[in-house]
Protein backbone atom coordinates (compact mmCIF):
# COMPACT_ATOMS: atom_id res chain seq x y z
CA UNK A 1 0.00 0.00 0.00
CA UNK A 2 1.68 3.60 -0.86
CA UNK A 3 1.62 6.36 1.40
CA UNK A 4 -0.11 9.30 1.17
CA UNK A 5 1.28 12.66 -0.11
CA UNK A 6 1.20 14.06 3.50
CA UNK A 7 3.37 11.63 5.59
CA UNK A 8 5.86 11.66 2.53
CA UNK A 9 5.97 15.44 2.35
CA UNK A 10 6.17 15.64 6.48
CA UNK A 11 9.10 12.88 6.56
CA UNK A 12 11.15 14.74 4.14
CA UNK A 13 10.87 18.00 5.71
CA UNK A 14 11.75 15.97 8.46
CA UNK A 15 15.05 14.37 7.35
CA UNK A 16 16.16 17.96 5.47
CA UNK A 17 15.73 19.41 9.28
CA UNK A 18 17.70 16.66 10.97
CA UNK A 19 20.39 16.94 8.41
CA UNK A 20 20.70 20.28 9.05
CA UNK A 21 20.36 20.25 12.93
CA UNK A 22 22.99 17.59 12.76
CA UNK A 23 25.31 19.34 10.33
CA UNK A 24 25.23 22.57 12.77
CA UNK A 25 26.24 20.45 15.81
CA UNK A 26 29.36 18.78 14.22
CA UNK A 27 30.34 21.54 12.43
CA UNK A 28 29.95 24.27 14.98
CA UNK A 29 31.82 22.88 17.62
CA UNK A 30 31.27 24.92 20.88
CA UNK A 31 28.30 26.61 18.53
CA UNK A 32 26.70 22.96 18.39
CA UNK A 33 27.42 22.88 22.13
CA UNK A 34 25.96 26.05 23.22
CA UNK A 35 22.93 24.78 22.02
CA UNK A 36 22.92 21.15 23.62
CA UNK A 37 23.67 23.31 26.80
CA UNK A 38 20.63 25.85 25.88
CA UNK A 39 18.48 23.65 25.40
CA UNK A 40 18.97 20.37 28.32
CA UNK A 41 20.76 23.02 30.56
CA UNK A 42 17.27 23.83 32.71
CA UNK A 43 17.45 19.64 33.59
CA UNK A 44 20.94 20.22 35.08
CA UNK A 45 20.42 23.22 36.26
CA UNK A 46 17.18 22.19 38.18
CA UNK A 47 18.63 19.42 39.96
CA UNK A 48 22.83 21.06 40.41
CA UNK A 49 21.13 24.43 41.73
CA UNK A 50 17.73 24.07 42.30
CA UNK A 51 16.99 26.78 39.63
CA UNK A 52 13.63 26.58 37.49
CA UNK A 53 13.95 27.33 34.08
CA UNK A 54 12.92 30.98 32.22
CA UNK A 55 10.26 30.78 29.84
CA UNK A 56 12.53 30.67 26.77
CA UNK A 57 14.39 27.90 28.61
CA UNK A 58 10.76 26.45 29.34
CA UNK A 59 9.79 26.62 25.67
CA UNK A 60 13.11 25.81 24.04
CA UNK A 61 13.13 22.58 26.29
CA UNK A 62 9.40 22.12 25.69
CA UNK A 63 9.88 22.01 21.47
CA UNK A 64 12.05 19.68 21.72
CA UNK A 65 11.18 16.81 23.85
CA UNK A 66 7.61 17.55 21.98
CA UNK A 67 9.54 17.24 18.37
CA UNK A 68 11.26 13.55 20.01
CA UNK A 69 8.92 12.44 21.02
CA UNK A 70 6.71 12.71 17.85
CA UNK A 71 9.81 11.55 15.84
CA UNK A 72 9.90 8.41 17.73
CA UNK A 73 6.64 7.67 18.16
CA UNK A 74 5.88 8.04 14.29
CA UNK A 75 8.63 5.82 13.77
CA UNK A 76 7.71 3.26 16.17
CA UNK A 77 4.07 3.62 15.89
CA UNK A 78 2.80 6.00 13.41
CA UNK A 79 0.49 8.80 13.40
CA UNK A 80 -1.47 7.17 16.42
CA UNK A 81 1.29 6.63 18.76
CA UNK A 82 3.12 10.20 17.42
CA UNK A 83 -0.13 12.04 18.56
CA UNK A 84 -0.80 11.60 21.99
CA UNK A 85 3.07 11.59 22.55
CA UNK A 86 2.98 15.23 20.99
CA UNK A 87 1.78 16.12 24.06
CA UNK A 88 3.13 13.71 26.56
CA UNK A 89 7.17 15.00 25.32
CA UNK A 90 6.23 18.31 26.37
CA UNK A 91 4.79 17.15 30.04
CA UNK A 92 7.68 15.07 30.40
CA UNK A 93 9.95 17.75 30.21
CA UNK A 94 8.22 19.70 32.57
CA UNK A 95 8.12 16.90 34.90
CA UNK A 96 11.96 16.26 34.84
CA UNK A 97 12.42 19.77 35.96
CA UNK A 98 10.25 19.48 38.92
CA UNK A 99 11.24 16.10 39.84
CA UNK A 100 15.02 17.58 39.79
CA UNK A 101 13.91 21.19 41.39
CA UNK A 102 12.26 18.25 44.32
CA UNK A 103 15.65 15.89 44.37
CA UNK A 104 17.54 19.30 45.12
CA UNK A 105 15.57 20.38 47.94
CA UNK A 106 15.50 16.91 49.66
CA UNK A 107 19.21 17.13 49.76
CA UNK A 108 19.30 20.80 51.35
CA UNK A 109 16.77 19.32 54.02
CA UNK A 110 18.86 16.44 54.60
CA UNK A 111 21.68 18.73 54.93
CA UNK A 112 20.05 21.28 57.60
CA UNK A 113 21.24 18.92 60.61
CA UNK A 114 24.98 19.24 59.40
CA UNK A 115 24.14 23.38 58.53
CA UNK A 116 22.67 23.64 61.91
CA UNK A 117 25.69 22.22 63.78
CA UNK A 118 28.21 24.18 61.80
CA UNK A 119 26.58 27.74 62.56
CA UNK A 120 26.03 26.63 65.63
CA UNK A 121 29.61 25.65 66.19
CA UNK A 122 30.65 29.02 64.55
CA UNK A 123 28.66 31.10 66.98
CA UNK A 124 30.06 29.18 69.84
CA UNK A 125 33.40 30.34 68.77
CA UNK A 126 32.13 33.77 69.13
CA UNK A 127 30.77 34.92 65.58
CA UNK A 128 27.61 36.45 65.47
CA UNK A 129 25.03 35.53 63.11
CA UNK A 130 25.87 37.28 59.94
CA UNK A 131 29.56 35.74 60.31
CA UNK A 132 28.29 32.43 61.55
CA UNK A 133 26.12 32.03 58.21
CA UNK A 134 29.23 33.02 56.24
CA UNK A 135 32.40 31.08 57.77
CA UNK A 136 29.55 27.71 58.18
CA UNK A 137 29.63 27.82 54.30
CA UNK A 138 33.39 26.34 54.01
CA UNK A 139 32.55 23.48 56.02
CA UNK A 140 29.81 22.73 53.57
CA UNK A 141 29.57 20.78 50.72
CA UNK A 142 27.20 20.39 47.42
CA UNK A 143 23.98 22.20 47.49
CA UNK A 144 23.91 23.21 51.41
CA UNK A 145 27.03 25.51 50.22
CA UNK A 146 25.65 26.94 47.31
CA UNK A 147 22.52 28.02 49.08
CA UNK A 148 24.52 29.60 51.84
CA UNK A 149 27.15 31.15 49.67
CA UNK A 150 23.97 32.62 48.15
CA UNK A 151 22.75 33.96 51.89
CA UNK A 152 26.29 34.95 52.34
CA UNK A 153 26.52 36.96 48.82
CA UNK A 154 23.21 38.91 50.03
CA UNK A 155 24.83 39.45 53.49
CA UNK A 156 27.49 41.03 51.46
CA UNK A 157 26.32 43.20 49.66
CA UNK A 158 24.31 44.80 52.84
CA UNK A 159 20.87 42.69 53.02
CA UNK A 160 19.58 42.12 56.88
CA UNK A 161 19.92 38.72 58.02
CA UNK A 162 16.54 38.26 57.81
CA UNK A 163 16.01 39.21 54.83
CA UNK A 164 18.61 37.19 52.81
CA UNK A 165 16.92 33.84 55.26
CA UNK A 166 14.08 34.77 54.02
CA UNK A 167 14.95 34.44 50.43
CA UNK A 168 16.02 31.14 50.78
CA UNK A 169 12.87 30.20 52.35
CA UNK A 170 11.10 31.88 49.13
CA UNK A 171 12.96 29.71 46.79
CA UNK A 172 13.21 26.64 48.23
CA UNK A 173 9.59 26.88 49.28
CA UNK A 174 10.22 23.80 51.95
CA UNK A 175 8.28 23.43 55.19
CA UNK A 176 11.70 21.89 56.66
CA UNK A 177 13.91 25.07 55.88
CA UNK A 178 11.41 27.29 56.69
CA UNK A 179 11.87 26.27 60.61
CA UNK A 180 15.28 26.35 59.72
CA UNK A 181 14.88 30.12 58.89
CA UNK A 182 12.46 30.82 61.62
CA UNK A 183 14.70 29.53 64.27
CA UNK A 184 17.55 31.93 63.15
CA UNK A 185 15.38 34.94 63.18
CA UNK A 186 13.49 34.20 66.09
CA UNK A 187 17.06 35.41 67.98
CA UNK A 188 17.15 38.44 67.00
CA UNK A 189 13.30 39.17 67.88
CA UNK A 190 13.68 37.15 70.96
CA UNK A 191 17.11 36.90 71.85
CA UNK A 192 18.61 33.56 73.65
CA UNK A 193 21.09 30.80 73.08
CA UNK A 194 20.77 30.47 69.66
CA UNK A 195 23.42 27.71 69.20
CA UNK A 196 22.15 25.61 71.67
CA UNK A 197 18.62 26.16 69.59
CA UNK A 198 20.24 25.02 66.39
CA UNK A 199 21.78 22.12 68.01
CA UNK A 200 18.18 21.11 69.17
CA UNK A 201 16.75 21.39 66.10
CA UNK A 202 19.57 19.81 64.22
CA UNK A 203 18.89 16.45 66.44
CA UNK A 204 15.15 16.83 65.86
CA UNK A 205 15.75 16.76 62.11
CA UNK A 206 18.64 14.37 62.02
CA UNK A 207 15.98 11.62 64.08
CA UNK A 208 13.25 12.65 61.73
CA UNK A 209 15.59 11.38 58.43
CA UNK A 210 16.45 8.93 60.30
CA UNK A 211 12.20 7.96 60.85
CA UNK A 212 11.82 8.69 57.50
CA UNK A 213 14.35 5.93 56.10
CA UNK A 214 13.36 3.62 58.23
CA UNK A 215 9.79 4.13 57.07
CA UNK A 216 11.00 3.80 53.14
CA UNK A 217 13.25 0.98 54.14
CA UNK A 218 10.30 -1.54 55.61
CA UNK A 219 8.34 -0.28 52.35
CA UNK A 220 11.00 -1.10 49.59
CA UNK A 221 9.84 -5.04 48.99
CA UNK A 222 6.60 -3.54 48.38
CA UNK A 223 7.22 -0.94 46.65
CA UNK A 224 9.28 -3.60 44.04
CA UNK A 225 5.91 -5.51 44.25
CA UNK A 226 4.07 -2.89 42.90
CA UNK A 227 6.96 -1.96 40.07
CA UNK A 228 6.50 -5.32 38.92
CA UNK A 229 2.81 -5.86 38.38
CA UNK A 230 2.61 -2.41 37.07
CA UNK A 231 5.42 -3.16 34.04
CA UNK A 232 4.12 -6.64 33.60
CA UNK A 233 1.64 -5.98 31.12
CA UNK A 234 4.18 -3.98 29.11
CA UNK A 235 6.43 -6.88 29.06
CA UNK A 236 3.93 -9.47 28.29
CA UNK A 237 3.05 -7.03 25.11
CA UNK A 238 6.86 -7.08 23.93
CA UNK A 239 6.80 -10.65 24.22
CA UNK A 240 3.56 -11.14 22.62
CA UNK A 241 5.45 -9.07 19.54
CA UNK A 242 7.83 -10.95 19.02
CA UNK A 243 6.64 -14.18 19.16
CA UNK A 244 4.31 -12.67 16.46
CA UNK A 245 5.34 -10.13 14.97
CA UNK A 246 2.35 -7.22 14.12
CA UNK A 247 1.05 -8.15 17.07
CA UNK A 248 0.90 -4.33 18.58
CA UNK A 249 0.02 -3.26 15.31
CA UNK A 250 -3.08 -5.18 14.81
CA UNK A 251 -4.14 -3.59 18.74
CA UNK A 252 -3.70 -0.26 16.58
CA UNK A 253 -5.81 -0.91 13.75
CA UNK A 254 -8.66 -2.07 15.98
CA UNK A 255 -10.77 0.75 17.35
CA UNK A 256 -11.82 -0.78 20.54
CA UNK A 257 -8.75 -2.88 21.11
CA UNK A 258 -6.88 0.72 21.01
CA UNK A 259 -10.12 2.49 23.89
CA UNK A 260 -9.37 -0.83 26.02
CA UNK A 261 -5.33 0.05 25.72
CA UNK A 262 -5.62 3.24 26.51
CA UNK A 263 -7.80 2.26 29.34
CA UNK A 264 -5.45 -0.25 30.65
CA UNK A 265 -2.26 2.18 29.94
CA UNK A 266 -4.15 4.89 32.36
CA UNK A 267 -4.97 2.97 34.81
CA UNK A 268 -1.34 1.43 34.78
CA UNK A 269 -0.05 5.18 35.21
CA UNK A 270 -2.22 5.90 37.91
CA UNK A 271 -1.35 2.49 40.11
CA UNK A 272 2.53 3.38 39.52
CA UNK A 273 1.94 6.72 40.75
CA UNK A 274 0.08 5.35 43.52
CA UNK A 275 3.02 3.72 44.41
CA UNK A 276 5.68 6.02 43.69
CA UNK A 277 3.71 7.97 46.60
CA UNK A 278 5.44 5.42 48.95
CA UNK A 279 8.89 6.20 48.46
CA UNK A 280 7.74 9.99 49.72
CA UNK A 281 7.10 8.96 53.52
CA UNK A 282 6.88 12.39 55.14
CA UNK A 283 8.32 14.65 52.13
CA UNK A 284 5.77 17.61 50.05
Amino acid sequence: MTAGPVPLLLGAVAGIAAVFAIGEIVAGGAGGSSLIESTLGPLRRARAEGRLPTSDERFRLAASAGFAAVGGGWWFGGLWLALPLAVAGPLAAGAAVRRGRRRYRRSIERSLPEVARAIADCLSAGDSPRGALTAAAGSLEGPARFELDLVSYELEIGSPTGTALRSLSRSLRSARVDAFVTAMVSQQVAGGDLASLLRRFADGAAERDRIAEDARSATAQARFTGYLVVAMPAGAALFAELLRPGFLGSLVASKPALVVVGLSMALQAAGFLAISRLATVGEP
